[in-house]
């Protein structure tokens, strides 16, 4: 990966997570509010690939914990599997599918909110099931909608990854 693009996401991914943080968290409209950097995420996961869609999970979970003082590891260990699964699909089967981006947002906030619900309560934190759902259809609606945006202007400044790094197709071993 050009150290150019690095730099890039590293940039995109800190402004994000700090605005997640301090806006986008407190932002309750219809009951809950846009989860950016997921959005932002699964951005980068389809256009860079799994490697880097893990990378840039963990650092994000990284410091989202660190900033809100929660489990540390817990929102990276989400976002890192997230990271992976998404860039493992935008190399193969959503390699240049319109629908990607709203496909891979909607699995990737379904997966991450009923997650952290289940680790949470693997690690005996109280965790309210009411809260999560009251707060998850709203989540879901406002991530589906920024998905197109957020991918155009993540592209704009990222880049798809070169097509020698892309895998073409997934070979099944019987």
């Amino acid at each position: 990966m050009n150290p150019l693009v690095g730099i890039r996401i590293a940039v995109i991914l800190f402004v994000v997570a700090i605005l997640q943080v301090s806006a986008f968290s407190s932002v309750a409209i219809g009951g809950g509010g846009p989860d950016v950097l997921l959005v932002t995420l699964v951005s980068i996961g389809l256009l860079r690939g799994a490697v880097t869609g893990a990378v840039t999970g963990f650092i994000a979970g990284l410091i989202v914990d660190v900033a809100t003082l929660g489990t540390l590891g817990l929102t990276s260990l989400l976002l890192t599997i997230t990271g992976y699964w998404v860039g493992r699909y935008g190399e193969t089967t959503g390699q240049d599918r319109s629908y990607a981006p709203l496909l891979a947002t909607v699995v990737a906030t379904i997966s991450v909110g009923f997650g952290g619900y289940v680790v949470q309560a693997m690690l005996g934190e109280p965790v309210s099931a009411r809260a999560i759902l009251d707060a998850f259809p709203a989540t879901l609606v406002w991530n589906a909608v920024l998905a197109y945006p957020v991918f155009r202007l993540v592209r704009r400044f990222v880049g798809p990854s070169e097509r020698g790094d892309r895998t073409r197709e997934v070979t099944v071993l019987v």
